[in-house]
């Protein structure tokens, strides 16, 4: 982290400069609409008085994927970020475009999440990604970029991150959900174009598009708050929390449908399989041919298809091989337990 100096510095997002021990929220332009209208990228700033790095949080990078904006609207409503050291940027909804037209993609159907670092003369997402890159990505020390799963999924939550990398696997295991995948990065992403910057990312995934899902939910609150802990912006908590301890999956897999037709799905997120259990049955709508969609091998379910409709070769269920999957079985079941909603939503961490 570097030696730190007496007093924090100001920060400065578009032409707002946030000075320390302030909070603002800025609107970065993105793009005029054809209806002479403007559009506007929405941020929020808190910016401690005391110094520490500054961490980004963002989400809807896909516009359907609004588990991360209910995730951050609850953090921004903890009441430790009173005692913020360093900066904060909070990014919600950064697909403003796919967000109001409940898409994952922006108008013109590119994918945002492959169109960094951008170009300030180019299209639509990639002017998008060149503002976030300019004014987010480069301000920041390290990032948390919140995903769900695509139209009809489900992911269990897990972090995906390079765990090669140290201090990235420091961050991820802090995070504090079950699962962690080492996920090499691609092209465009934002992710990649924040590793190429030399800024430790991950990227927390759960969930389905245009879904809440309140463990997820609850989990990601709480794993912000355990990496703003681990890099000193807030304090350690009072009393301890018990922790569930992470494993890493040594690979994941999506099982196809070996035919087309009508699904019923065998199989729950976080569950255990062993090789040649039955994950799905595929039938015509008579019934009069049924075909049995078996596991290949042993791992735990991390994603699947909530549709109940299949064309040969559609992913159905997603699965992750461990070293020890009873270990991974048991960090699942008592991670589900302990985030099963029995408090008000809007409860603060605890310190």
């Amino acid at each position: 982290m570097g030696k730190m100096i007496l007093n924090n510095k100001s920060v400065r997002i578009g032409a707002v400069e946030i000075k320390p021990a302030e909070r603002a929220c800025v609107d970065l332009p993105v793009a005029d609409l054809y209806t002479h209208a403007s559009l506007n990228m929405p941020v929020q700033v808190i910016n401690g008085k005391r110094p520490g790095p500054t961490l980004f949080v963002s989400a809807a990078i896909h516009g359907d994927e609004l588990n991360g904006v209910e995730i951050i609207r609850r953090l921004l409503a903890q009441k430790a970020l009173g005692r913020l050291r360093g900066c904060l940027i909070a990014v919600p909804i950064v697909n403003v475009h796919g967000f109001l037209d409940q898409s994952r993609y922006l108008p013109d159907r590119r994918d945002l999440n492959r169109s960094f670092p951008g170009s300030s003369k180019g299209s639509v997402a990639s002017r998008l990604a060149y503002t976030f890159s300019q004014q987010i990505i480069q301000q920041s020390d390290y990032g948390i970029d919140i995903h769900t799963g695509a139209l009809h999924r489900s992911n269990l939550p897990q972090i995906r991150a390079n765990l090669e990398d140290k201090t990235t696997l420091e961050l991820a295991r802090a995070f504090n959900v079950p699962v962690l995948i080492n996920a090499p990065v691609r092209d465009g992403s934002l992710r990649g174009h924040a590793a190429e910057n030399g800024i430790p990312t991950l990227l927390y995934e759960v969930g389905e598009a245009l879904r809440f899902d309140e463990v997820g939910i609850r989990a990601g609150l709480r794993g912000v708050t355990n990496v703003m802990r681990k890099l000193g912006m807030l304090p350690p908590r009072k009393r301890e929390t018990r922790r569930i301890e992470p494993i890493t999956a040594t690979s994941t897999s999506w099982i196809r449908a070996s035919a087309s037709g009508i699904v019923r799905t065998r199989v729950k997120l976080g569950q255990r399989v062993r090789a040649d259990d039955a994950l799905a049955v595929i039938s015509d709508p008579f019934g009069e041919v049924e075909m049995v969609v078996a596991a290949p091998f042993s791992g735990i379910v991390i994603g699947r298809s909530n549709l109940p409709l299949a064309h040969e070769g559609d992913a159905l269920i997603h699965i992750a091989r461990f070293d020890s999957v009873a270990l991974a079985n048991d960090i699942v079941a008592e991670f589900q337990s302990a985030l099963q909603p029995a408090q008000p939503v809007n409860e603060d961490i605890p310190e």
